[in-house]
Order: structure tokens, then sequence, then C-alpha cells
């Protein structure tokens, strides 16, 4: 039976991530800082698909929290296949707005976190020949907004290399970009959403097994859905300018989790 660790497991894109893989019969090694909502998590998956639910407790804003995550995806006796770095927020405000602390903070997420755990669990699914990495970045990648949307820019950057420099390993890597998710992640940020219009919004479940799909098929970067396509191929061909004016109106955050 293969095992699937997944970051940011307990909420939103990452917990609907773990109720799929679980369905699907993956063991899983659940990832967040709450230690108690992990542990109901991983008793109520065991419960209803009969899989091995671990929990492992880790900050990822802290080195000591990517150091004991990478320490798990590299245990040979208890291998990982498939890694799912979804952990992530967002910052309420513009540049200048937001403490360089907090700003420094995302960049150890999303950036730091991603580049050392895929780092360490590719090194040994590279030598069994077999696995893979979902990367959850954001259509906030392909536009003009903030350090969010820049450092899952570099994701989406990092991901795409990656994969190019593994090709014919049988390790596959995809970053994952997905729109506004009915999730906590805007909560918690203290964003409001009462300004985005309801078609933008995406289901949590529908869109990881969009992606599990597209990462079958070989694919380094997905956006699980037609609106999204469709919004991104405009992207490409539209101002620069336009583009901020649009995500200013819709929050500093335009995307997901």
């Amino acid at each position: 039976m293969t095992t699937a660790l997944i970051t940011g497991a307990t909420a939103g894109i990452g917990a609907a991530f773990a109720r799929r893989l679980a369905a699907q019969g993956h063991n899983l090694v659940l990832v967040a800082r709450d230690t108690a909502r992990l542990r109901e998590q991983a008793t109520e998956l065991h419960d209803r698909h009969g899989i091995e639910a671990e929990v492992l407790s880790a900050d990822l804003s802290t080195d000591g929290g990517i150091e004991a995550v990478e320490k798990r995806l590299a245990d040979v006796r208890h291998p990982v296949d498939l890694l799912v770095n979804n952990a992530g927020f967002g910052n309420k405000g513009r540049f200048l707005e937001v403490s360089m602390a907090d700003e420094l903070t995302m960049l150890k997420v999303h950036c730091e976190a991603v580049l050392r755990l895929t780092s360490a669990a590719v090194a040994g699914m590279r030598e069994r020949g077999r696995g893979g990495v979902v990367n959850v970045a954001s259509v906030a990648a392909f536009v003009p907004r903030g350090t969010y949307g820049a450092s899952k820019s570099w994701v989406v950057q990092f991901t795409q290399g990656a994969a190019r420099d593994l090709a014919g390993s049988g390790v596959r890597l995809m970053a994952l970009c997905p729109g506004f998710v009915r999730t906590e992640f805007h909560e918690r940020a203290g964003m409001g959403t009462d300004n985005i219009p309801g078609w933008m919004w995406l289901d949590a479940d529908k869109l990881v097994a969009a992606a599990l799909t597209d990462l079958g098929r070989g694919k380094t970067v997905s956006i699980p859905d037609p609106r999204y396509k469709a919004l991104m191929g405009l992207v490409k061909v539209a101002p620069r300018g336009l583009l901020g004016g649009v995500t200013s109106r819709t929050g500093r955050k335009y995307g997901p989790q």
C-alpha cells in the first residue's frame, strides 16, 4: 500500500486531498500545526477507510518544523510515494501594509519549505524509480499581485524546472494552480469575500479529483477548471496594468487554499 504525505492537511485543499487519497486506499502522513485536529482527522479517515493515518505536528514557518518533515520524508523504512505541499496562507493588506516579518514568513512557508520538502522526498523517489509531488500554487502565480503571487509563481517555475530535470526517472512533479476555493483560507487571513462573484468559487473535492487525474496524465502544471483555464488564457494577452487593477478589486489574495 502506498503512502502520501500532505502538509496543511486539516482544512481546505489539504483535507480534500486526504479524503480522496484515503478513499483510494493510500496510507497517510498528515502534517499541520494543530495536533488535536490532526488526531481527530486521522481517526476519522482510519475508521472510514481502513487506512493508516500518521500524525506529524509541524510548523513549516520554522526550521524545526521543516526539519521534522524532511526527516519523515527521508525515512527509507517507511517511504512516502506521494508528497502534497499544500501548506500556505495569505496576508491582508497591500505592499508596505504587511509587516516584513509576515512577508518573510510567507516566503519561508511557500518557497523554502516547498524546496526543502520536495528535495527530501524526490531523493528517495528517484532511487526507487517512482513517486509524485504536487506543489499547490495558485492562479495568482500568473498575475502581478504582491508577495503571495510572486511566491506562487516561484512554486510553478521551480516545479516545472525540477520536473524537466527528473524526466525519465519515474518521478512526476506538478504545480497545482486553483482559483478561489471554498475553504477557511480567507477567514483565517481576515479577508472579505463578498466582492468575489459566485461563479469564481471552486469545490475542493472536485478540484482534487481533477488534479490527481492531471498528475496521472503527466502534466507539470494543472489549472483544474475550465473557467480558470479560460481566464488564464485571457491573462496571457491582457495588459499587465489591467491585471493589476482587477486583482486589486478582488483583494490581495487571488487564489486558493
